[in-house]
Formats: C-alpha cells, structure tokens, sequence
C-alpha cells in the first residue's frame, strides 16, 4: 500500500559529481521492504520522478539519485527545508527470508542504493553478505565505504579498470572467488540478465523500468514473465530469477 505525504528535506549533498544523497523527513511508516521506491513530484513536470529508497528509519528517508535530466537537475538544486511531495511505500521489494547463509548483492551504478538497507537487514540476521559494485571508471564510485563500515566483503568492478577489478560485475563475482547461495541485484537490464547466467542459484533482481503514474494504473511499465504480465511499478520492481523472460 501507498501514502501521499509531505516530506522536509533535511540535506542534499553531492557523493560524485553526478549522484547526490538526499535525506527527508517526515512519514515512513508505509515503506516495509528494501527495494521499495518513492515517487518525487517536481513543480511544472507531469510526471513524477522515482527513486530507490536507499534506507530509512522511524522518520527519515534516504534517497541517492543520478542527475540525468531536468527532473534530478531540479531535485539537485534544491535546498534545506524545502517540501516535497512523495508517494511512498511503492514496489515490491526484496525477500530477506529466501535468502540462505551467504549472500551476494550486486548493483551496477545507480543500482546500487536500494542494496544498502538489504544488507542491513540480511546482516542483522547473521548472514554473511558479499557486495559487487561495478562502475565505468574511478571517479563514479560511491556507497563503497559505507558497505564497508556495515560490515560487508566488498569488491568493485570499474569497466576501464581505473579501481578494483578491469571489468564487469560477472568479471568480478569470477575472479574473486565470491561463493554464495542466493543473491540479490539491482542495475542495468543487460547487467541483470548476465548475472543471472553467470550465477548458478536462485536470486531476485531489481529492474530499472519508465514508469507513468508509479502504483500500476497506467500499465505503461508492465513485462512479460512466466506467470503472465506483470507491472514493474507494482508487481515489481522486485522479480526472481526463475521467472523472468528475457
């Protein structure tokens, strides 16, 4: 279920010159899953603008986006204290309970935010949890250190090999030796569909998707999977493996 809100921007802060980290406040309570996402609306534009909760608590909301148009230009540029209008408690996240004992997360760019609270949660349950961050280059990386400080493996890919593995994410879940029972992933369709070759068991994956109104109305994100269609924007973004088409 989801819940139209008023939310107060606490910081907006640059972490690359094109991804920034924006902290809200207000009501969270609707928001039950990682993998989940809000819906931003922006002053003179139809449509609102979705984003990946990063991680939440009782009051906040973090949310790291990529400036890629006017929508996140605007967001950037926005100030302390301002209001912003949310739908919240979007998507269907991530099942922490299908998981076994050893975990991997994968995010490719702005993939990677929603794997944040994921590994909170997997990690409070004593899971052992391995994270691949895969980049085109040095300067794009971000959340490393905070994974880190959480306690997970981390290991980064960059496509130009200017930091961590010369590759991709499937380069590095090879080459590093990365043993596990289930993933999770978030990224670029091509990104996904490789993992899920290159990755024997069972996972689910988050897709990037356009989405229209966000809670399933329109039907202008829905997918075919093996049990028939599906929304990205209400059935998903959330997906294992076993049922996707690709």
């Amino acid at each position: 279920m989801y819940k139209k809100g008023i939310y107060t921007l606490r910081s907006n802060e640059p972490l690359t010159p094109a991804v920034w980290r924006m902290v809200l406040e207000g009501d969270t309570q609707w928001i039950s899953a990682p993998g989940q996402f809000v819906n931003i609306a922006i002053d003179g534009l139809y449509l609102r603008r979705p984003i990946s909760v990063c991680d939440w608590d009782e009051g906040t909301i973090t949310l790291i986006y990529k400036v890629v148009g006017e929508g996140t230009r605007r967001m950037a540029a926005m100030l302390p204290g301002e209001s912003l209008d949310l739908l919240t408690g979007l998507g269907n996240g991530f099942d922490v309970t299908k998981c076994g004992q050893r975990a991997l997360l994968v995010g490719g760019g702005v993939g990677v935010p929603p794997l944040y609270n994921l590994a909170k949660r997997l990690l409070a349950e004593q899971r052992e949890v391995t994270v691949v961050l895969g980049f085109n280059t040095a300067s794009e990386i971000f959340c490393r250190e905070e994974f880190e400080t959480l306690g997970c493996r981390v290991i980064v890919a960059t496509a130009d090999g200017s930091a961590g593995v010369r590759g991709f994410v499937t380069d590095a879940v090879r080459t590093c030796g990365v043993v596990c029972d289930y993933f999770y992933a978030c990224g670029p369709l091509p990104m996904l569909r490789a993992l899920s070759d290159a990755v024997p068991c069972s996972g689910q994956l988050s897709f990037e998707e356009r989405m229209g109104c966000g809670f399933g109305a329109c039907m202008g994100c829905s997918c075919k999977t093996k049990y028939g269609n599906k929304r990205i924007c209400r059935e998903g973004p959330v997906l294992t493996k076993e049922e996707i088409i690709w």
